[in-house]
């Protein structure tokens, strides 16, 4: 069976110890919480960074639950970082045993970007955690091929390349570079489905990606080609964020949905030729 993780954005509308319950009560091993903000301004720091009543009872859920952290998100590489601000972001992944760290490059300037990404490498192993770098159109980082060559640059262990299936399909990549990624660069990959065609601008891909994403096998996304290019043991974090969906079915419907839309998926993939 593959280890499926229930990423944040699949169920925004709760908090990190509901997530947790809601993951265990559908199927999922892992799940996936945010801590620093995913947009580059204007939303706040999530509460699990700095309030240590609301850490102590996810990591009471967890013990209760079985299931682990997978991914925290999100750090954003820009021209300038808080490098502070990141350190106390790793040490909050450490105390709630996470394992991957979603990671954004919003810096246009390449050989800086590469430092960063090698420094926020650097900063996060001693907490054993990964850095995994992942490609969106919309940003400097627009592809696979750009991402590995910021990993493979940056020279570090512990980094990544973060495939997401609709980036992928958003994007110049190919399912033959999924498949052709050294085994130790991919960490942990996002699964969804999206709708085929789509609006291609900047602010139609980011309203799709956060808020208007389809269950896997429900799109027009080539998932089965995806589920086989990826490695067959890698952690699969189930991202299905739908804002107008969650106005009609609770969050841990929705979980519910995905893990078997996600399922149906995996198996289909192994049937076919």
């Amino acid at each position: 069976m593959p280890t499926l993780s229930l990423a944040y954005l699949t169920t925004f509308d709760v908090g990190p110890v509901e997530a947790v319950r809601i993951a265990a009560a559908t199927g999922y091993q892992k799940v996936g919480v945010r801590i620093l903000p995913a947009a580059a301004s204007g939303e706040p720091e999530y509460p699990l960074l700095r309030d240590d009543g609301l850490l102590a009872d996810v990591r009471a859920a967890l013990d209760d639950t079985g299931i682990r952290i997978a991914d925290v998100e999100i750090i954003r590489l820009k021209p300038e970082n808080d490098w502070d601000l990141f350190a106390r972001f790793c040490e909050r992944c450490e105390a709630l045993d996470a394992v991957h760290v979603l990671v954004a490059g919003d810096d246009g300037e390449g050989h800086r970007l590469t430092d960063s990404f090698a420094r926020f490498c650097e900063m996060a192993a001693p907490h054993g955690l990964t850095a995994d770098l992942e490609f969106m159109p919309w940003t400097a980082v627009p592809d696979l091929k750009a991402a590995s060559a910021v990993v493979e640059a940056a020279g570090q262990a512990n980094g990544g390349v973060l495939v997401d299936a609709l980036h992928f399909d958003r994007s110049a990549t190919t399912l033959e570079e999924i498949a052709a990624l050294p085994r130790n660069r991919v960490n942990y990959v996002q699964f969804c489905d999206g709708v085929v065609p789509y609006d291609p601008s900047d602010e139609g891909l980011i309203r799709i990606a956060r808020g208007e994403r389809l269950f896997p096998g429900q799109g027009g996304i080539d998932m089965r080609g995806f589920a086989r290019a990826i490695p067959p043991d890698v952690t699969i974090s189930v991202e299905v964020p739908h804002r107008a969906l969650a106005e009609k079915i609770d969050a841990l419907g929705r979980a519910a949905m995905a893990h078997a839309a996600t399922m149906a998926v995996l198996r289909s993939a192994e049937r076919s030729p």
